[in-house]
């Protein structure tokens, strides 16, 4: 049962981490390859403050906003780039963060963070914080997707000029998707560094931007219900089968590659490609919602 818990735990986790990078590329189109650093953040903010003596509860508020803070100055670094210069923009951040944390000995070096005070909460406690602060997030998208603020991101990640000449100030909004994603991204890296007990920087590397970034394109840029299920799935094929875990980056390649040569949508599109199957009486409408707004990506 241990077991059990464990993994639905890390899936709460990934499924909390993928939604925060949703709502910058799927919801925003602006594509992030560094994803990794701020869940880097906020597991170390945490970390510190619970050595320090500060309650875990009490490091999540602190954990989002670092991270959400240092998310908002590469935001702010990032507006006068688009597409393949954002990304790789966005990816030299992750270098940058691992490279500062291994130089740091009061960040524990290359060695780490290790035997990080626990929570207070028992393991199925724990895996419920997990599960509730996922679903949470969840609803925050959909309730972001359907707002006004939905609205003006979409428009942005359709066509940013038009929305310039519209009067959108479209770098305030910019802004705003990576500092509220960047910020739900360090309350994952709070949630991670306390479920494995163990921080380090080769935890947060470019690897880990690559696998996020594959759970979104799988389950579907922009498709709330897709992400869940893409990092549901995709955190748990390592645990359920052993061998996946020594090709784990080619496999998150081989995805991204199919993904996007032959189902862009993920697999929210070939769900809804599937339900429009089967009801061929129904006149079929173009299936431009699901398609990924995200610039820069290409098979």
């Amino acid at each position: 049962m241990a077991y059990e818990i464990s993994l639905l735990t890390s899936m709460a986790i990934s499924v909390l981490f993928a939604l925060s990078l949703n709502l910058i590329t799927g919801l925003c189109g602006q594509i992030s390859l560094g994803h990794a650093a701020f869940l880097g953040i906020g597991a170390y903010t945490s970390a510190m403050l619970c050595k320090a003596g500060l309650p875990f509860f009490a490091t999540l508020p602190a954990a989002m906003l670092t991270a959400g803070l240092v998310g908002a100055v590469v935001g702010l670094a990032s507006l006068r780039v688009r597409a393949d210069f954002l990304a790789i923009t966005t990816m030299g951040v992750v270098f940058l963060f691992v490279g500062i944390v291994r130089q740091q000995d009061w960040l524990g070096g290359e060695l780490g963070i290790s035997d990080i005070p626990p929570s207070g909460l028992d393991k199925p406690g724990f895996m419920m914080l997990a599960i509730v602060l996922a679903a949470a997030t969840a609803g925050l998208s959909v309730y972001l997707k359907k707002s006004w603020m939905g609205r003006v991101f979409n428009g942005i990640a359709e066509d940013e000029d038009t929305m310039r000449v519209l009067g959108i100030d479209v770098p305030r909004y910019k802004l705003a998707a990576f500092a509220i994603g960047t910020a739900l991204a360090g309350l994952a890296g709070a949630l991670y560094g306390q479920h494995f007990k163990y921080i380090g920087p080769d935890s947060f590397g470019f690897i880990e931007s690559i696998s996020v970034l594959s759970m979104v394109v799988f389950g579907g840029i922009g498709s709330i219900p897709g992400v869940i299920f893409g990092a549901a799935v995709l955190s748990a094929l390592p645990a359920w089968f052993q061998f996946v875990g020594d090709y784990k980056l080619l496999m998150y390649g081989g995805l991204l590659f199919l993904m996007m040569r032959f189902s862009p949508e993920g697999m929210a599109g070939i769900v809804r490609r599937l339900f429009r199957a089967r009801r061929p009486h129904e006149t079929r409408k173009p299936d431009t919602a699901s398609a990924p707004r995200t610039k820069g990506i290409h098979p």
